[in-house]
C-alpha cells in the first residue's frame, strides 16, 4: 500500500470525481511543483533499454500519459518531473467550448474504472499555446490531441483540425486526429474511411507546411468499439493519406467487464480503466498483425503496471499511455512502470524494450 492510496485517494474520493480533478491540476500547475517533484521523486538515469525510436521522434521511455487527463496544457513540466517520455495534451478544439454539463465524471472504484462525458471542454488552441509557451519539460516529447467543435458539422471538420495545428504548430512534438469520442456527437462518423482519408490528408499537409524544417508527425486515435473490418479500413485510410501511425484506443461505450453494476455503471459516456484492458490488447494484437511496422502504434486502455504495460508492448505496441490507472494508483505510477520493465526484459532476456514488441503476436 502506498501514501497515495492510505491517504492522498481517500480524501480525493470523498470529493465529485471532477472537483477532485481540478483540485489535482491545480496543484499540479503550481510554480515549483515540478521542482519539488523531481527534488521528492528524482528521475532515474535513462537507460538506453527503454529508449524508443518512433514517428521520427526518440522517447526516453514508452511510457506516455494519455490525452484527458491535461485538458488545457496547464501541467507539462510536472509530467515531465513525474517521469513520462511523453504527454499528450487536450482534447484540444480550435474555438473555447465548455464541453458538456457537468456532472460528467465518474468513478467505478471496484473495477478501477472511469466514466467520462466532458464533451470537448477546451480553452481553445490559442489558450492552450499560451499555456505551452510557458513549459520548459525536461527530456519529455509533447503530444497535442487535437478535436473539432461541437457545433462545427462533419463536412467542415477538417477546417477545425488545421486551424488547430496553425496555433499550437511551434508547441507538438506529434499531434493526433481524434475521431473516436463518444461524447461529441457525430464525431465518429468521421472514422469511416472516405471521410477520414480526407481530414487526416488535410492535418498532414498543413503539419508539414508551415515550417518545411520540422514536419511534425500526425497519428490518429480510433475507437475500440468498431468492428475489426471497419477497423483496419479506417486504419488503412490513415496511412495512405500520411499518419505516422495509431493510438489504440479511445474510450468505449461497452460496459462489458464490469464486475460490479451500479447506477454509475448506467451513466452514459465513454468508460476507461481496467475493464477496457482484454479489448484493447486484443485490438492492439489485430492492429499489429495488419500493419507490421508499417507505423507504431501506441497502446492505451487499462494500463496500471509494469506488467500490463509490458502484456500491451507483447501485444504490438511501440509506445503505451496511461490515465485511469493514475487516478487509482497515484502519480508515481509511471516511475514504478518505467522502473518495472526492467526486470521483465531481462527475465526474458532481451536487450531493448523494441525486441519485445509484438511477441504475443507472432
Amino acid at each position: 500500500m502506498s501514501l497515495y492510496t492510505t491517504c492522498a485517494r481517500p480524501i480525493l474520493f470523498a470529493l465529485d470525481a471532477e472537483h477532485a480533478h481540478d483540485l489535482a491540476m491545480r496543484a499540479l500547475r503550481q510554480p515549483g511543483v515540478a521542482r519539488g517533484l523531481r527534488w521528492l521523486s528524482p528521475s532515474p538515469q535513462v537507460d538506453a533499454r527503454l529508449r524508443v525510436e518512433a514517428f521520427g521522434l526518440t522517447f526516453d521511455n514508452p511510457v506516455g500519459l494519455a490525452a484527458g487527463l491535461d485538458k488545457q496544457g496547464t501541467a507539462v513540466d510536472a509530467w515531465s518531473a513525474l517521469g513520462f517520455g511523453a504527454a499528450e495534451i487536450g482534447t484540444v478544439t480550435p474555438q473555447p467550448q465548455p464541453g458538456n454539463p457537468r456532472p460528467r465524471l465518474f468513478r467505478l472504484p471496484q473495477d478501477h474504472a472511469l466514466i467520462n462525458r466532458f464533451g470537448f471542454n477546451s480553452v481553445g488552441a490559442t489558450g492552450v499555446a499560451r499555456n505551452l509557451a510557458r513549459a520548459r519539460p525536461r527530456g519529455m516529447r509533447v503530444g497535442i490531441n487535437l478535436g473539432k467543435n461541437k457545433d462545427t458539422p462533419n463536412d467542415r471538420a477538417a477546417d477545425d483540425y488545421v486551424a488547430a495545428v496553425e496555433a499550437l504548430h511551434g508547441y507538438a512534438d506529434y499531434f493526433v486526429v481524434n475521431v473516436s469520442s463518444p461524447n461529441t456527437s457525430g464525431l465518429r462518423e468521421l472514422q469511416q474511411s472516405r471521410q477520414l482519408g480526407t481530414l487526416v490528408a488535410a492535418v498532414v499537409a498543413r503539419a508539414g507546411g508551415i515550417d518545411s524544417t520540422r514536419r511534425i508527425p500526425v497519428l490518429v486515435k480510433l475507437s475500440p468499439d468498431m468492428h475489426n473490418a471497419e477497423l483496419l479500413g479506417a486504419v488503412d485510410a490513415a496511412i495512405s493519406t500520411g499518419a505516422a501511425g495509431i493510438i489504440a484506443t479511445n474510450t468505449t461505450l461497452s460496459r462489458d467487464g464490469l464486475t460490479s453494476p451500479s447506477a454509475r455503471a448506467q451513466e452514459t459516456g465513454g468508460l476507461s480503466g481496467a475493464p477496457l484492458r482484454v479489448r484493447a490488447n486484443a485490438i492492439c494484437r489485430t492492429l499489429f498483425a495488419h500493419v507490421g511496422g508499417r507505423v507504431p502504434i501506441i497502446g492505451v486502455g487499462g494500463i496500471d503496471s509494469a506488467d500490463s504495460a509490458y502484456e500491451r508492448i507483447r501485444s504490438g505496441a511501440t509506445l503505451v499511455q496511461i490515465y485511469s490507472g493514475l487516478i487509482y494508483h497515484g502519480p508515481t505510477l509511471a516511475h514504478r512502470i518505467v522502473s518495472g520493465l526492467l526486470p521483465l526484459l531481462d527475465r526474458d532476456g532481451l536487450t531493448h524494450v523494441k525486441e519485445a514488441i509484438g511477441i504475443d503476436v507472432h
